[in-house]
């Protein structure tokens, strides 16, 4: 037997398909609240969508841990081989819309939220290792480079490229947009990093730096430019398809959890700076350490709850994980928030896909959407016997020196590493990123943009800008 229809305040609903009228012919009338109400909630089903990451796609597993890490961190989510831990994770692009399709070149978004016993603890990243600034000062500028022109409202090549040739640390990143990574197969077949470096601390107050690599049991497949494109115009929701389907086929996909683990004064004092979010740490120097792996195993019951709503933030700790001084991540630990307060409300972190597993006591109150509240006390400290400071969860400290100051990067060796990965990469995966490199850079129609960016490139490497200015057909002599 079917329920029966209501009102969201539990009324029942006569009539579902036929205004209140005067007469057979109207006109409408202004009593017929129930038609009022379901226009004025209906006008209001669109919440403001991400700036960035708009589009994406979501579902739900376990992480295993197979390997105690308890010398490194007290995080418990991380201490107890054989521990499991439920995992929410959504894959995005970084720069379309909502309607944008998913298969075009674009860096992918990899958040993974583990609700561990101590709090939801999220990692907040992509599908590269690296990213294309390392100020936050510079962020925004950069997304407005990705997206539409004010004067047009059209994306272009220009815009980007004009950005990135001004930005000499985004070389690297660029080398990887341009390569095949830029174009993943499908969601499944791709690897997630945290990019940044954070910090791990034990039971014993010894502190450790620590990079995030989940690479894909699936492997790593890629898609030619030919072949995002055909498939953009035949599902503009492929890769959400892809996933979707997969789960729902018993397919399900996994990804080995991986570490790279410096001691606190090695970390401080390696070659490159590890808090410069444009760099990595060499997996030569610092193996990959395989501590568990997450499987994905439930699609999302209702699309807008449990991804549209969810709320990720890499401000979301648990004792013995800590930030660095990463500046592009101190300046994301109050973005996202931010954003999330604005996009979802105050109270966002109530929603049912935000809520840790444990307990929540603090004396937040009130706000647009509040509920459940009790009269117990609000502030603190009081007599009431209210919730009270957690000592030993406090975040251990680093040593500053110098000055106040608008403070350019520590080193400035914005290219080697772009050659590195440049010389990494085999005959044929270096002649796609030439073609993608001439298909895009080649479009603009700034000399100059042009000049700018292959000169980055011939830095990196003299094959690789040498190749660049050949198909652009750009003089050597302006590029040396």
């Amino acid at each position: 037997m079917n329920e029966k229809l209501t009102t969201s305040q539990g009324q029942p609903w006569a009539d579902n398909n036929h205004s209140q009228t005067a007469g057979t012919r109207g006109p409408i009338l202004m009593q017929d609240y129930q038609l009022l109400e379901k226009l004025a909630h209906f006008n209001r089903e669109r919440i403001p969508e991400r700036v960035v990451h708009a589009k994406g796609a979501g579902a739900k597993g376990t992480f295993k841990l197979t390997r105690d890490m308890s010398q490194y961190t007290k995080a418990d989510v991380f201490n107890g081989e054989g521990k499991e831990t439920p995992v929410l994770i959504r894959f995005s692009q970084v720069a379309g819309e909502l309607g944008y399709p998913d298969t075009l070149r674009d860096v992918r978004g990899f958040a993974l939220r583990f609700y561990t016993q101590e709090g939801n603890y999220d990692v907040v990243g992509n599908n590269t290792p690296v990213f294309f600034v390392n100020d936050p000062l510079k962020f925004p500028d950069f997304i407005h480079s990705q997206k539409r022109d004010p004067a047009t409202h059209l994306r272009t090549q220009e815009m980007q490229w004009d950005f990135w040739s001004h930005s000499p640390e985004s070389v690297h990143q660029v080398t990887y947009l341009m390569g095949d990574r830029g174009n993943p197969a499908s969601y499944r077949t791709m690897n997630g990093y945290g990019s940044h470096t954070f910090k791990w601390v034990n039971a014993s107050g010894e502190q450790f730096w620590v990079k995030y690599h989940f690479v894909a049991a699936q492997g790593v497949q890629n898609m030619t430019n030919e072949q995002a494109a055909k498939t953009a115009s035949e599902d503009t929701d492929f890769l959400l398809h892809d996933l979707y389907d997969a789960i729902e086929q018993g397919n399900y996909p996994s990804w080995k959890v991986c570490v790279q683990i410096l001691p606190y004064e090695e970390g401080l004092n390696y070659k490159y700076d590890i808090f410069d979010v444009t760099k990595t740490v060499s997996k030569k120097d610092y193996p990959r350490i395989e501590i568990g792996e997450f499987t994905l195993n439930e699609n999302p019951v209702n699309y807008f709850d449990e991804v549209e709503e969810a709320a990720f933030s890499p401000a979301n700790f648990v004792p013995g994980i800590e930030p660095s001084p990463d500046k592009l991540l101190q300046g994301r630990l109050f973005g996202y928030k931010d954003a999330e307060r604005y996009r979802l409300g105050i109270n966002y972190e109530n929603l049912p896909i935000n809520k840790p597993v444990n307990a929540v006591h603090n004396y937040e109150r009130d706000g647009f959407m509040s509920q459940g509240q009790d009269g117990s006390v609000n502030y603190e400290p009081n007599s009431h016997g209210g919730p009270v400071e957690v000592p030993e969860a406090r975040m251990h400290g680093d040593a500053v020196t110098g000055q106040t100051e608008y403070s350019k990067p520590y080193e400035v060796d914005h290219f080697s590493q772009a050659g590195d990965l440049y010389r990494l990469m085999t005959p044929d995966a270096k002649d796609r990123l030439i073609e993608t490199i001439k298909g895009t850079l080649g479009t603009v129609e700034s000399k100059e943009i042009r000049v700018l960016e292959t000169k980055q490139f011939y830095q990196a490497d003299h094959e690789y800008g040498e190749r660049v200015a050949q198909a652009l057909g750009l003089p050597m002599e302006k590029i040396r």
